[in-house]
């Protein structure tokens, strides 16, 4: 499937849209079948506000994520394996695509894991929208410029996370490297993990970004507009996880 069908199914199945949708078909049918119409307005409007708030945004994602395991990564790992988050597209104050916000946290953490471990580095991250610039190209240069860390291998064709892991493990096998630590988002290392598992990697889990409070008072129930994001990435991954366990691994390369 191209990245525009992709992303546009996922539009209409992930929050906010499909909530919209929802309260909307309710407004159509109020005419009609009052009742019915009404229970939709208010599941809409119910579902939206907890999607919104803290206190469940934040719970949805901790089910996602596992405690990280240093002592994992201080085995036989052969390899760092970084994926990408996404660009930065025409950045005004570097003058061109760049990392985006996960990228920038993952390859941060796959700084610091290659610091601590000597580890190689293999950045994996394709062009899925067609903009010109992969997104290992631009970790890459981050990297290497401003965190001063060597990065050994690229890969450029990925379209997503099932691409990142079949395509790096063609790269990785003619280099006898099959132990590796991944880097990616907390939240996505399910899934992540899954796919480079059964490209045939063995896989110490390295994530970032775990999703954190300071404490616990009146705003986690006051809606935000980062709350419905981290909700829009739950789903996202329960329907990504969803969807690779119904398409066999040769129709997505």
């Amino acid at each position: 499937m191209s990245w525009f069908a992709t992303n546009l199914a996922s539009a209409f199945l992930l929050p906010p849209f499909n909530l919209i949708l929802l309260g909307t078909a309710g407004v159509l049918l109020l005419r009609r079948r009052p009742g019915f119409g009404k229970s939709l307005v208010i599941a809409a409007l119910a579902l939206l506000y907890l999607l919104s708030i803290p206190l469940v945004a934040d719970a949805l994602l901790q089910t996602l994520e596992s405690t990280p395991s240093r002592r994992a990564l201080e085995n036989d790992i052969q390899a760092v394996v970084v994926l990408g988050g996404g660009t930065y597209y025409d950045a005004p104050e570097y003058g061109s695509n760049t990392v985006g916000r996960f990228s920038l946290e993952r390859i941060r953490y796959a700084a610091w894991l290659h610091r601590h471990t000597g580890k190689p580095i293999l950045a994996t991250g394709g062009d899925p929208a067609g903009y010109g610039s992969a997104e290992a190209t631009q970790m890459k240069r981050v990297l290497e410029q401003e965190f001063k860390v060597p990065v050994k291998w690229i890969e450029t064709a990925s379209r997503n996370t099932r691409e990142n892991a079949y395509n790096s493990f063609a790269i990785l096998q003619d280099h006898g490297v099959h132990h590796i630590a991944l880097v990616t988002h907390a939240w996505h290392m399910p899934r992540a993990a899954i796919e480079f598992e059964q490209a045939g990697f063995k896989v110490s889990p390295a994530a970032t970004g775990y999703t954190t409070r300071h404490k616990t008072n009146i705003f986690v129930l006051i809606p935000a507009a980062g709350a419905l994001q981290k909700s829009n990435l739950f789903f996202h991954e329960l329907i990504g996880m969803g969807w690779y366990r119904l398409m066999p691994a040769a129709n997505s390369l």
